[in-house]
């Protein structure tokens, strides 16, 4: 615990506005209620459960790489907000890449490690990062200023908050804090009865190269349940486990960031949160698909198979995603970060948002630079992805 003093502008005088800032090695310490009274337990990877359930199960400890360091900020005794935070001795698992400012740090002879970040580790979505009372709006600046602060007495290199909403990362620049841009492509419903109601939308060529993709998955004998909730068994949570693991191995040559405690006893704690997709070959699982349903988003987050089978991945990562959606009413379906073969799937590219603090002001200016030309670029790369997509001219 530590007390901050921070500069808050009230009209033409600036006065000092004490903060007294925790920082917290587990949720456990904060306990669900008081995170609940900030956050959306309605959002899955903002509930206490999804959080405290990644710490518990060995996913983000110290040994990782991701120690929690949650800070709470109070005044005059009065919880003020709370932000989620990790200590992060790399930069595995953010999903917005800076490796190359490691290594510049390197050259000048600083460590660029540890770090602290504020997201969802190895989720990158979109979502709330500041919890604070809606009827203080000022205390949002407050809270960026005090994380600013307190970063200097934790001798970390840099601040990054990651995957927030447009408008409080416009709020951030104004914090001094540079804002990064990356590129999803996301589903959204337009009321669309059901799959053909949304393929109709297609011009005539790619309506029909989706509908070869879906056929040539039945062909290889393969079928498809969609489980939700209490109806996926801990036999089916083991068997992802091993899905997930074997495909990490093959794509990066080590393990996945997630235990097998982590699906056999955090998801299950969700409840009807986690929805299972699950592909048989006479009879036996080779291969399944996990999503995590939101207030009005389904969230598709890890694959993994045994076997590889054509078009097996898209049809059980995004069109079974996306009939879901239509049944479900939901409102938009965010699959996971990449991956440009999804616009032709009928995946949107939308913008995604990120701002970052550095603490070292030979480097603070360079970073701004730097965020500056990319931003534009990435700018460029969602105006000619939009012009992919393979919705005839007046559907959307």
């Amino acid at each position: 615990m530590c007390a901050l003093l921070v500069w808050r502008q009230r009209g033409a005088l600036n006065t000092l506005k004490p903060l007294t800032a925790t920082t917290y090695r587990s949720l456990e310490d904060i306990g669900s209620a008081t995170w609940h009274a900030y956050f959306d337990p309605g959002e899955p990877f903002l509930s206490w459960q999804f959080l405290c359930g990644l710490e518990s199960s060995g996913c983000t400890t110290a040994r990782s790489g991701w120690q929690p360091a949650h800070v709470g900020f109070k005044q005059d005794s009065a919880l003020l907000g709370l932000i989620p935070a990790y200590l992060k001795t790399h930069s595995y698992g953010e999903y917005v890449f800076d490796w190359s400012w490691a290594d510049a740090w390197q050259r000048m002879g600083l460590d660029y490690y540890p770090k602290l970040v504020t997201a969802i580790p190895f989720t990158p979505a979109t979502g709330q990062r500041f919890g604070h009372d809606a009827a203080a709006e000022e205390n949002f600046e407050l809270m960026a200023l005090g994380v600013q602060a307190l970063c200097q007495r934790l001798e970390v290199s840099s601040w990054h908050v990651l995957f927030i909403g447009a408008a409080e990362s416009d709020r951030l620049t104004h914090c001094g804090m540079p804002q990064r841009l990356t590129t999803q492509f996301h589903w959204f419903n337009r009321g669309y009865r059901d799959f053909q109601d949304f393929l109709d939308r297609f011009s005539s060529r790619k309506r029909k190269n989706l509908k070869k993709e879906r056929a040539q998955v039945a062909r290889q004998g393969l079928t498809l349940k969609t489980l939700k909730g209490g109806d996926i068994s801990a036999e089916n949570w083991l068997f992802f486990h091993r899905c997930y693991q074997t495909t990490y191995a093959k794509r990066s040559g080590h393990g996945g960031y997630l235990t097998e405690a982590f699906f056999t006893d955090t998801c299950p704690a969700l409840g009807n949160c986690p929805i299972m997709v699950i592909a048989e070959l006479q009879g036996k699982p080779v291969a399944a698909a996990l999503f995590f349903e939101g207030r009005d988003t389904l969230y598709g987050r890890y694959w993994g198979c045994l076997a590889e089978y054509e078009y097996l991945h898209f049809e059980a990562c995004y069109y079974r995603g996306i009939e879901y959606c239509i049944e479900a009413g939901l409102s938009r379906f965010d699959p996971g970060a990449q991956g440009e073969h999804k616009i032709q799937r009928g995946f949107e590219p939308i913008l995604t948002y990120s701002n970052h603090w550095i603490v070292d002001e030979r480097l603070r200016e360079a970073v701004a630079q730097f965020a500056t030309q990319e931003r534009e670029h990435v700018r460029a790369y969602q105006r000619e992805a939009v012009t992919l997509l393979p919705f005839k001219s007046e559907a959307i």
